[in-house]
């Protein structure tokens, strides 16, 4: 038998034939001995039982004998979409409408019959034959009207693997996979060369194992998906690169409203929220920034918004200690106490299980101290300050305490104590609020968007209404494991209160270097991928399963372009804003 490369194989059994060295072909070529096929073909082909091994590499056939009885639009996405590289291919025959009209009516004939003896006989009709006879019925109909056409039908697949070890388990997980599809396939025993020539892009089917189906199952069967993104209420996040359609979007119908953000410097991630910002304030959200760098301050005034500056002179002034005094939760004070122990340590660094210990009872002494206890209508009271704290740690006087008092002591008498050592003096009010942290310096900033994320928060259990919260440069709080865990439990309650979650951040590697920074993207619906440095793609990659040629396309991607990915579809994109929008952020 001639095999494909134009060389000698005796079939199964692993025989195989070695091509003359490389030094020796220009000679060959010179003498017209050998051929282009034989330049290009593997060093040799083993055929076997179940395989066939071309160089290294192995390759197992199926081919499909069942199919479904009802089949929906691109129902061969799963196996198209399989998570290793296959070959399939689909063989398509026409075949006259005359033909099968004949056959149907032959075979309509043999189903009347077997049912009329059946009831004669006195026999239950099989079902089977019946709806049989009602599809065959049907078909004959469509048919002879024209409306239906007929075709014969080939499918088959080639598992591509490194070792006979993965080819077996991968051939067991498409298994699985076409099951679930209620898809019958066997492996090309014997004709596993044949089987591999049937996968090439040739149109060589030499397995030759066909089905009837007609034109509108056969549709059905092209593996041909939209990656239209344009839905019927949103906002715009700009044009799709596939097809040039408009992506119009409402992260508020996915499973949450979460979405996290991940670009290089100068990828365009601050013009998107911006935008973004802009057009769901217009939509009737409101939206909330922490800001560490004061980017949104201009577009803060432009919009009429309220911008809230952290410092040590500023007039706004939060409290960490402060309790949700209206409709609060059953646990509201050991959750809160839970929360302030995750800031401490965000203070303090880390601790010991004794100091751990020895931190939770002056916490609950500091509150007691002003008549707050686990009774809801103690909460009206004034919560205690940082420095009441303080002063409970100092009073104790053991060398732990006094240890933990000292650490604390920056952020009651030293150069932060102007910061967080007051009562809360303002409410949000206003739809676009944000918080600028720019004129702290760099060891607060975690500090303070842990305490504004928990301000928020008791804020946002107060009134349920559709709400964005933005965390610019979220990778200050993911370095830090507790802001990092507290971060990613506010990613997971969010949406039962109505708010989506906005993580935007620059440093990819460390975000996803990290248990909470991954958990976060898993907790995110809407991801946003933008232009990407060469250090970063790799990981990247290997979190969102991206192929080659995406990969290629971050790399490549201008300011404003990347990937946008919206529950299981995902597509190229490229922001467009009006030149009104332009103004307004720039």
């Amino acid at each position: 038998m001639l095999n494909l490369f134009g060389k000698k194989n005796n079939g199964a059994g692993g025989k195989s034939v070695n091509l003359p060295q490389s030094q020796n072909v220009a000679g060959f070529l010179a003498k017209g001995a050998v051929s282009i096929k034989d330049i290009i073909a593997p060093s040799f082909i083993e055929v076997d039982f179940n395989h066939i091994k071309i160089d290294d590499k192995f390759y197992r056939t199926l081919y499909v004998v069942g199919y479904p009885r009802y089949v929906s639009a691109n129902w061969l996405y799963p196996l198209i979409t399989f998570d290793h590289p296959l070959y399939i291919s689909m063989y398509i025959y026409p075949t006259e409408a005359k033909v099968v009209l004949e056959d149907l009516k032959r075979k309509i004939a043999e189903m009347e019959a077997t049912i009329e003896g059946d009831i004669k006989s006195g026999k239950v009709v099989d079902p089977t034959v019946q709806v049989a006879l009602d599809d065959a019925l049907a078909l004959q109909a469509e048919l002879a009207k024209g409306a239906e056409r007929f075709f014969q039908f080939g499918l088959y697949i080639t598992i591509p693997a490194d070792s006979l070890e993965e080819l077996n388990r991968v051939a067991k997980e498409i298994d699985s996979v076409i099951s679930s599809l209620l898809i019958i396939a066997k492996q090309a025993t014997l004709e596993m060369e044949e089987g591999f020539k049937s996968t090439l892009p040739m149109f060589y089917d030499k397995l030759g194992v066909w089905r009837n189906i007609d034109t509108t199952s056969l549709a059905m069967t092209f593996p041909f998906a939209t990656a239209s993104l344009t839905k019927n209420e949103g906002i715009l996040y700009g044009i799709n690169q596939h097809d040039g359609s408009l992506i119009i979007f409402d992260r508020f119908t996915l499973e949450n409203a979460n979405s996290v953000i991940l670009g290089k410097s100068g990828g365009g991630k601050s013009f998107l929220v911006k935008l973004e910002s802009l057009r769901l304030l217009m939509m009737g959200v409101d939206v909330l920034i922490v800001d560490p760098e004061n980017e949104y301050e201009k577009l803060t005034q432009s919009v009429g918004g309220e911008f809230v500056v952290f410092s040590s002179s500023s007039k706004y002034k939060i409290n960490p200690f402060d309790l949700a005094t209206s409709n609060p939760e059953p646990d509201e004070l050991s959750n809160k106490i839970l929360d302030l122990h995750s800031l401490m340590r965000v203070i303090m660094g880390e601790l010991t299980p004794s100091q751990d210990a020895l931190l939770d009872r002056s916490l609950v002494l500091t509150y007691r101290e002003r008549g707050i206890t686990q009774d809801p209508e103690s909460f009206k009271s004034e919560p205690p300050l940082l420095e009441d704290l303080y002063k409970i740690l100092i009073g104790m006087e053991t060398p732990e305490a006094k240890e933990l008092g000292d650490r604390l002591e920056k952020f009651v008498k030293g150069s932060a104590a102007g910061i967080f050592n007051h009562q809360s003096n303002f409410d949000i009010k206003n739809p676009f609020t944000v918080f600028g942290i720019r004129d702290l310096e760099e060891n607060l900033r975690p500090v303070a968007m842990y305490i504004v994320l928990d301000y928020i928060w008791n804020r946002v259990r107060k009134d349920r209404k559709k709400r964005v919260l933005i965390v610019d440069e979220a990778w200050y709080l993911i370095k830090q494991k507790d802001s990092g865990a507290y971060l990613h439990s506010f990613a997971k309650r969010a949406r039962k209160y109505q708010l989506g979650l906005t993580t935007i951040t620059q440093d990819v590697e460390d975000f996803l270097s990290t248990d909470e920074g991954k958990a976060i993207i898993t907790n995110s619906s809407l991801q946003i991928i933008l232009k990407q440095s060469t250090a970063a793609v790799e990981k990247i990659s290997q979190t969102f399963f991206l192929t080659g040629g995406e990969k290629h396309f971050l790399l490549s991607a201008g300011v404003g372009e990347g990937l946008f990915f919206a529950g299981h579809s995902h597509v190229g994109f490229r922001v467009i804003a009006s030149e009104e929008e332009k103004t307004l952020i720039e």
